[in-house]
């Protein structure tokens, strides 16, 4: 039996994990409520390590000695549910992360729209789990790769996420040198330009035209959509896998709904779109589909 088979199997027992802090099993069971209802993340016994090690950073930061009281936090402060919610999800990311996606959205979104826009006719994206900002900019930088004019057209991106801190991240739109390197030299070249405000020179600062093609918001994909589309495309990668099933077709249901016809929706490299979606949606790809009509789930 591993370590981290003992540890859940010490939380089903109500038995306390060994570790720095005291962690029962109640504790565990209120934790993952919090998550399901705020976030809709399913933390099941099988997480409880994880749980532990990514909040004992939470507790050390704060003073708190012990998961109980820690819990008597997140029950009275918003601040800290949010935290708390942040920690226990994964925000990895990277300029052009999955490239085939973005060469699908250059060639079979974004080309075949340029005329429209340029016609005055609205193009609108969304990345639904935007993270520290490297998919909406990513997106952005291919729409200009087609339409470098864009940022004067009816053209927008909404980024969306529920970690207050990677939205702001994400808004501010500056990035370590080293973190360009997926980004194509020619795109690097003429959309990046050092931050005159950080030490060393190291950090680089995308352009006004990319920062002004995107809207950095906070969203619970639990909650309302305070928006109607349509979207042409719709990235939504690498998140609904801390959904159980139903609520993932919930969400995939929802996607489907805000895509116009022929959209694109581009999810994470181990999800699969199911549910009432799929009688809406077609596969056109690698974890890539396009809705099939009109209608909307």
């Amino acid at each position: 039996m591993t370590p981290e088979t003992q540890n859940s199997a010490s939380a089903i027992s109500g038995a306390l994990l060994t570790g720095e802090f005291a962690f029962s099993d109640a504790n565990f069971r209120e934790i993952a409520r919090i998550a399901k209802s705020e976030a809709g993340i399913d933390l099941p016994y099988s997480k409880a390590t994880l749980v532990y090690s990514r909040l004992a950073k939470r507790l050390r930061a704060l003073g708190i000695r012990s998961f109980s009281d820690y819990c008597v936090t997140v029950r009275e402060s918003d601040e800290e549910r949010n935290s708390m919610i942040a920690a226990l999800t994964t925000n990895v990311t990277r300029f052009f992360r999955e490239p085939h996606h973005f060469e699908h959205l250059r060639t079979e979104i974004i080309a075949p729209l340029v005329e429209s826009a340029r016609r005055g006719n609205r193009v609108r994206l969304w990345s639904a789990a935007c993270s520290t900002g490297q998919e909406p900019y990513s997106m952005a930088l291919t729409v200009l790769s087609v339409i470098p004019e864009a940022a004067s057209l009816d053209v927008r991106i909404l980024a969306t996420d529920l970690n207050p801190h990677v939205v702001a991240h994400g808004r501010k739109g500056c990035y370590q040198k080293d973190e360009l390197g997926d980004v194509p030299p020619a795109l690097r070249a003429k959309w990046f330009a050092a931050d005159l405000e950080s030490a060393g020179g190291t950090t680089m600062r995308v352009a006004d035209d990319v920062r002004s093609l995107v809207s950095f918001h906070e969203l619970n994909l639990m909650g309302p959509w305070n928006f109607k589309g349509p979207f042409d495309a719709i990235f939504c990668r690498n998140v609904v896998i801390y959904f159980d099933r139903e609520t993932q077709n919930t969400i995939w249901k929802r996607l489907a709904g805000l895509l116009k016809e022929n959209g694109a929706l581009y999810i994470g490299h181990s999800e699969r779109v199911g549910g009432p979606a799929n009688a809406l949606l077609s596969s056109d790809g690698i974890t890539t589909y396009r809705k099939k009509g009109g209608r909307n789930p």
